[in-house]
């Protein structure tokens, strides 16, 4: 009896701690999707970034990750979590959850913590990404896009990437090289997001489910975007 008793008791207990985890899986995606939409007001407002803004309103799609991490000097290691957009005949479209990990990513401009854009040029490039694990480089090409003051949009057009990343670290920004970098799907935490189980392409051009606390990310990315 004292066993059966046991066994309830750490059932409910289990129970109880993933109902009291949920809401505040929900926070921490909340808040990736806010710190993200900072990111993306970041770049709007740095002049070195004129070029990718226009780059932005001719992308497919975007991937952003507002802290891209170093794990170890020893290592080498980077990464840090993202959100998946996609550009529709709607706008921009609900975010997807998304890892972003390496051995060794090409942060080559000082720092310990970057904010990092990538945008998807083709959509060859959303379609790689949308496979639930997708090393950059292997299924579309990736390049580092070009920054600073002046740069004119008819200088970069040739560059022939299926993907452009740029990052911004203590207020230095630059193109980095992501080669080799896998970019993983967390279809935990969108389940946690949005409610429901549900694949991220349906996320992104389905129109099966929608957050208001998305609104202000995609409008910054609408906001962002400047004509050639």
């Amino acid at each position: 009896m004292l066993t059966r008793r046991f066994l309830l008791a750490t059932m409910l207990a289990g129970t109880s701690a993933l109902a009291l985890a949920s809401p505040a899986w929900a926070d921490e995606n909340q808040n990736l999707i806010d710190q993200a939409r900072i990111t993306v007001d970041r770049f709007a407002a740095d002049p070195q970034f004129t070029d990718m803004r226009r780059k932005l309103a001719r992308a497919k799609g975007v991937f952003i990750v507002p802290q891209l991490l170093k794990a170890s000097f020893i290592i080498g290691g980077e990464g840090g979590s993202g959100v998946l957009l996609a550009k529709t005949a709607n706008g921009w479209s609900e975010p997807a959850f998304y890892t972003m990990g390496a051995g060794s990513i090409g942060l080559q401009i000082g720092g310990e913590a970057s904010e990092v854009m990538l945008l998807l040029m083709s959509d060859k490039a959303v379609e790689a990404i949308l496979k639930n694990e997708f090393k950059l480089g292997a299924d579309a090409s990736v390049a580092a896009g070009p920054v600073g003051a002046g740069i004119e949009a008819a200088t970069t057009t040739n560059l022939g990437a299926d993907i452009l990343s740029y990052a911004k670290s203590k207020g230095l920004a630059a193109g980095i090289s992501v080669e080799g970098a896998v970019i993983t799907a967390r279809h935990s935490r969108d389940q946690a997001y949005y409610g429901r189980s549900i694949h991220p392409r349906d996320i992104l051009y389905n129109n099966v489910v929608a957050n208001p606390g998305t609104n202000s990310l995609r409008q910054a990315l609408a906001a962002a975007e400047l004509a050639s």
